[in-house]
């Protein structure tokens, strides 16, 4: 079974920074050929959650959603089976609940597994 446990949330200023963390763990994990993709989505109340930023298993080319570019950085540590979601430049429109994400590309159909989701809260 796969798990997700995301942290980091928490209330900053318009500006400022976070860096939120998922912890991974479960089979799907424990080789190095398992194809999989990672992500963070996000939902405000009252509107559909979207996507934030992705990577997959293979290391190509983060993919970030418009609104993330140049602010958020989405990265990895394999050593501590870990995903992180550096947020920068926080702006009033980015509170949210924030969901860490895997998608099993060897089931079939492809398995979703999500986390519990954190909390970003930004004052003006």
């Amino acid at each position: 079974q796969v798990q997700l446990v995301e942290s980091g949330g928490g209330l900053v200023q318009s500006g400022g920074s976070l860096r939120l963390s998922c912890a991974y763990s479960g089979r799907l994990f424990e080789t190095n050929f398992a194809p999989y993709i990672m992500s963070w989505h996000r939902q405000a109340p009252g509107i559909e959650r979207e996507l934030v930023a992705s990577v997959s298993s293979t290391g190509t080319r983060p993919y970030y959603s418009d609104f993330a570019k140049g602010r958020f950085t989405i990265s990895r540590d394999n050593t501590k089976n870990t995903l992180y979601l550096q947020m920068n430049s926080l702006k009033p429109e980015d509170p949210a609940v924030y969901f860490c994400k895997t998608v099993d590309l060897e089931s079939e159909p492809h398995t979703e597994y999500w986390g519990q989701g954190t909390q970003v809260t930004v004052s003006s």
